[in-house]
């Protein structure tokens, strides 16, 4: 199943998780699996797989991950490719492997560069990589986007003219990264339709649930964090129980206003945590 399918009937909403380590007890696999029958319970369009296991360079964790979302769910599965860990030989050889295990969904992205330099170069920009893909194959190629402007763009409006390259290349849908301002997202949407960018797009949201797990991804994505957001963190940083809750809220208040504005879908970044999941899905089910 393509899912670009999917916004034939919107709002879309669908789930990332990541792959258990290849090294992970009998015990954190079985949780892992637990979890995820709980998060396909909750009925996604679609379930996107981070690449690799804990942050390693072993696609087979995706690809495997995917198939058996695909098979043993029945719910369309995105597996994540970084440009950063291909080369042109590799990456023809890794959609060989997705096209034999029937995935039929990839989101290409540059990936986050590495302190000691990229590995590889064939594919400098995300753009180029989903021009790759378009060239080799006949996949569904997702992208992603940044309502709070690329860290290493020169502004906004350079930021979606990039954008716009990427879509042009061949991605049919896009991602955004996670934000906390709905206002930044509703800009967003406008420089896209100034830009000509007419492919589905989808929130990205996150809940928070603790002060660290928020702090290194807002740095490396360039995500503003607003006072209203920073005034909560700061209240309950020292109540797991507490910031876990005002986390949910404020990603269901979120929902709630982007929904209401007719946002195409809401992709969730799940954090493999389902109970969280699970409360947001449950709060916002009589919307969608």
């Amino acid at each position: 199943m393509k899912v670009v399918n999917c916004f034939e009937h919107r709002p879309v909403i669908s789930f990332e998780i990541f792959p258990p380590r290849a090294k992970a007890s009998e015990k954190a696999t079985n949780r892992f699996y637990a979890s995820l029958d709980t998060l396909a319970s909750l009925e996604p369009a679609y379930i996107s797989v981070t690449y690799g296991a804990g942050g390693s360079n072993d696609h087979a964790s995706t690809l495997a991950l995917c198939r058996y979302i695909k098979v043993h769910y029945g719910i369309g599965a995105v597996a994540h490719i970084p440009a950063v860990a291909f080369n042109a030989q590799s990456l023809k050889t890794y959609l060989a492997d997705l096209k034999q295990a029937h995935v039929e969904n990839v989101l290409a992205l540059r990936g986050d560069l590495p302190a000691d330099g990229r590995p590889n170069n064939d594919f400098p920009f995300a753009s180029d990589l989903v021009a790759a893909i378009k060239r080799e194959s006949d996949l569904n190629i997702l992208g992603a986007c940044y309502p709070d402007v690329h860290p290493e763009a020169e502004n906004c409006v350079v930021d979606v003219q990039h954008l716009k390259e990427k879509v042009d290349a061949g991605a049919s849908q896009l991602i955004s990264q996670l934000f906390f301002e709905n206002e930044h997202y509703f800009s967003f949407l406008e420089r896209c339709e100034l830009a000509g960018i007419k492919v589905p797009i989808q929130a990205g949201i996150m809940s928070v649930i603790n002060e660290r797990q928020i702090a290194k991804m807002a740095t490396i994505g360039g995500v503003e964090l607003p006072p209203k957001f920073l005034k909560m963190m700061h209240h309950y940083q020292d109540n797991k129980i507490a910031m876990r809750d005002a986390g949910i809220a404020y990603a269901v208040d979120q929902i709630v206003d982007l929904l209401s504005e007719g946002v195409d879908g809401i992709h969730l970044y799940t954090m493999d945590n389902p109970v969280v999941t699970q409360r947001i899905c449950s709060a916002i089910k009589t919307l969608i």
